[in-house]
């Protein structure tokens, strides 16, 4: 009986509807299926296996912290055909995330599964040691860990785009703020508000209004924005009342602005030729209570000699004291 060469063999499965490549697929599957089972309770691999090449950009974020140090995100949605969530019911996220941190280094991690916020990392959570960074965003804030400590990015807050004008950043990790700010505005950061009377003070940070505002004009130059934090018993609200001298029989009102909903409060006051004008934007719900100060001080016009110094833009002042509000973020 004549051997078959190679050839003749193979071109006999042919005949027989059946392939090298299509043994070698069949066992390809046969392979994947069982680590698909194998490790069918680590999101980590799910991530791995389940991403499609479908990805789109959600949202991008930058963040300040302690130290000056900076980190910039780029969230992603991406499709993928994996299981959609483990055998105990959690949803397998499918997102990721590209960072680069102001140390040089850039990573894209892919999402894990968080009980709260949009947890990143770049081994398996579910294997003791498997990771070395997570970045953990919840809200406005961010924490990283790295071999599960916070070690080189603290206070991490997200710092919101300028809406023009307004290319200064200040950042407190401690007191949970990131507030925008003009260039040319002087910054206290020891500020204490005291006209509470004796004893009573509320601590924040100050910006007052640069020379060139107020040159040539009857601004004086005390006048600025804070931003101020009152520690308040449990249970007690938030409002823009205490953060002014109730001597004056302050009345607070409720004001909706940029989609958020302050408590409102004002008061005016006059002493030898001068005007004192205070707005406070109380945030609801914050605790310690944090709140917004316009303190607007100038010298009755009238008392100037002619052409000596012109009125200071109200409207103007205001527009840019609003527009800091509006970027204020807080962490709590």
């Amino acid at each position: 009986m004549p051997i078959q060469s190679p050839l003749c063999y193979t071109s006999g499965m042919k005949s027989r509807g059946v392939s090298t490549g299509y043994i070698i697929f069949v066992i390809a599957l046969i392979v994947l299926a069982g680590l698909a089972y194998y490790y069918r309770d680590s999101s980590w691999f799910a991530n791995l296996i389940g991403a499609s090449a479908t990805t789109t950009e959600v949202a991008r974020a930058s963040y300040a912290c302690d130290g000056g140090k900076t980190i910039d995100a780029i969230f992603y949605q991406n499709t993928r055909s994996a299981a959609t969530s483990t055998p105990q019911g959690m949803p397998i996220p499918a997102g990721s995330v590209h960072l680069g941190v102001s140390d040089g280094r850039t990573m894209t991690l892919p999402q894990t599964v968080s009980a709260d916020g949009s947890r990143y990392s770049n081994g398996d959570p579910n294997v003791q040691g498997g990771e070395t960074f997570v970045f953990w965003s919840k809200g406005n804030g961010a924490m990283v860990l790295e071999n599960n400590t916070e070690q080189t990015y603290k206070g991490c807050i997200e710092v919101p785009k300028d809406p023009g004008r307004l290319p200064q950043i200040y950042h407190d990790g401690a007191g949970g703020v990131v507030v925008r700010y003009p260039s040319d505005w002087s910054v206290n950061d020891a500020y204490q508000y005291t006209n509470l009377g004796p004893g009573k003070t509320i601590g924040g940070v100050k910006f007052s209004v640069s020379t060139s505002t107020r040159q040539g004009t009857n601004l004086a130059g005390d006048s600025g924005i804070s931003i101020e934090q009152l520690p308040i018993a449990q249970g007690k609200e938030c409002t823009a009342n205490l953060f002014l001298d109730p001597q004056f029989g302050v009345k607070t009102s409720t004001v909706a602005d940029n989609g958020v909903d302050y408590s409102v409060a004002t008061t005016t006051d006059a002493a030898v030729g001068n005007r004192y004008e205070e707005s406070v934007w109380a945030l609801p719900g914050t605790n310690p209570c944090v709140a917004v100060r316009y303190f607007i001080h100038y010298g009755a016009i009238e008392n100037y000699p002619p052409g000596v110094v012109r009125e200071f833009d109200r409207n103007a002042l205001v527009g840019t004291f609003d527009s800091i509000r509006r970027t204020l973020t807080v962490v709590q």
